[in-house]
Parts: C-alpha cells; sequence; structure tokens
C-alpha cells in the first residue's frame, strides 16, 4: 500500500493519499489545505482520485474540501452527522482562520458501512468524542486505520471543543484497541504515524486510563 502524506495549512493537519502499489485510483483522506499542492500531488503521482473520505469536519480537516472536489470530481465522503459542519464551514471557524468555502458531499457514512472503493475494503468506524460523529476508516487487510484526530503519537484528540466529550473518547480509542491488532497502523491527522501496540504501551493518556 502507497500512502503519501502531506502536512497542510497552519493547523499543521495531515492530508493523506493512498493507494494500492502501482495502481492508478486513490483515496484523498482529509484535504485541508492547500489545495492547489495537493492537486500537484495527484498530477505528479498519475492517479485518479476515486474518492474523497473525511474523518471529521473541523476546519483544519475540510478546508480543501470543495476545490478537491472540483478538481478531481471525486465524491466527498462525510460522517452523517457532520454534515451541517461541512455545508456552512466558516460559522465553526477559530478567531484568525478562514475564511473556507463550504461543500454539500455527495456521500454520508455511518459507522459500521463498508465502503468498497479504489481497490479497497474500507471499513467505517464510528469514533466520536474529538467531535461528535468523528468516524474512522479501517483497511482491515492492510492493517491500516486513517484515524483523523482520535489517536496521535504520544496524545490524542482535544476534548475542549463544542461537541467534545473526553469519556466518549476514551471509549473509542478502547474500542480500537480492543478489535484491531497491535500491528495496526495509525495514519493521523497531526503528527507522525505510530501503530496500536506503540500507543497502547507508551500513551500516557492510554497509560493513565489503565
Amino acid at each position: 500500500m502507497d500512502i503519501r502524506g502531506f502536512t497542510v495549512g497552519p493547523v499543521q493537519e495531515n492530508a493523506w493519499i493512498a493507494r494500492r502499489d502501482g495502481v492508478g485510483r486513490a483515496l484523498l483522506v482529509d484535504p485541508g489545505d492547500e489545495a492547489e499542492r495537493l492537486q500537484d500531488a495527484v498530477e505528479a503521482l498519475g492517479v485518479t482520485v476515486e474518492a474523497i473520505l473525511i474523518t471529521h469536519c473541523h476546519f483544519d480537516h475540510v478546508g480543501a474540501v470543495a476545490a478537491m472536489a472540483r478538481a478531481t470530481g471525486a465524491p466527498v465522503h462525510c460522517p452523517a452527522g457532520e454534515v451541517p459542519m461541512l455545508e456552512d464551514i466558516n460559522a465553526y471557524l477559530f478567531p484568525g482562520f478562514g475564511p473556507f468555502e463550504s461543500y454539500t458531499p455527495e456521500r454520508t457514512v455511518f459507522g459500521g458501512d463498508v465502503l468498497e472503493l479504489a481497490g479497497f475494503t474500507i471499513d467505517v468506524l464510528s469514533t466520536p468524542g474529538h467531535s461528535p460523529d468523528h468516524v474512522t476508516y479501517s483497511i482491515a487487510e492492510e492493517q491500516v486505520i486513517f484515524s483523523g484526530d482520535v489517536l496521535f503519537q504520544g496524545s490524542i484528540g482535544r476534548t475542549d471543543l463544542p461537541g467534545a466529550d473526553h469519556a466518549t473518547l476514551m471509549r473509542s480509542i478502547a474500542g480500537l484497541l480492543e478489535t484491531l491488532p497491535d500491528e495496526t497502523r495509525v495514519i493521523p491527522g497531526h503528527m507522525g504515524t505510530t501503530t496500536l501496540g506503540r500507543e497502547r504501551h507508551t500513551n500516557p493518556f492510554l497509560l493513565a486510563a489503565r
């Protein structure tokens, strides 16, 4: 599996382009900003974006969705409970950020959905807590999850935002740890990649929760 990361925007969010090795169809996950740079990367890789996947609709993860949907023609898959946030991005900004272009997604996703996209079978896992209807995209055969802002290398998603809840987030993380193998690669929305096993044994927030 070929996964390319691009850290974009003032909040240093990770957008990802993922495809099977040597395959021309790709996924674009959480295009948060710098649409021109992301489109240049798509063209340089010579891939066709088959779908744009959104883990959650905070502005730093969706700021370039409208532009990338236009540029690629790919349908946007958005957590059902956060569609209003995507359709009115600027109502959910922190002071000093934006404005961004809102967008109405072509598809909505729910926890428990299974998507067949770009040659991958993708399980949609409900992982709220950082945001009300956050989802994680799991590609089990590759032992990879796109975790958005649920779990980071040595940290977890913040829960001081509207619609966030710490206890809910910890239950979401526990669900990932209980159902997926330690070898699972965590492809996060900020900072570097990690594995579930590494976080299980070293993440101070998870150790404290025990």
